[in-house]
């Protein structure tokens, strides 16, 4: 998905791993907002307060 979802920017995951990295956003800096690792994902951005594009989102991560 490539709309826009709600932030809040002073909080950011710090991942290790390259290969565990979804997404990155650009908001001043570049930080990680998105992350799998196995069968378990995390988004930084808050879904449920993003409209359309969060309710689209949260539809894809029900139908895994």
């Amino acid at each position: 998905l490539t709309r826009g979802f709600y932030f809040v920017h002073s909080y950011h995951v710090k991942c290790c791993n390259k290969e565990d990295v979804l997404n990155e956003t650009v908001y001043e800096n570049s930080f990680v907002s998105g992350i799998q690792k196995d069968n378990i994902w995390g988004v930084q951005y808050h879904p449920e307060k993003s409209h359309d594009a969060g309710e689209q989102l949260l539809r894809n991560f029900a139908n895994i």
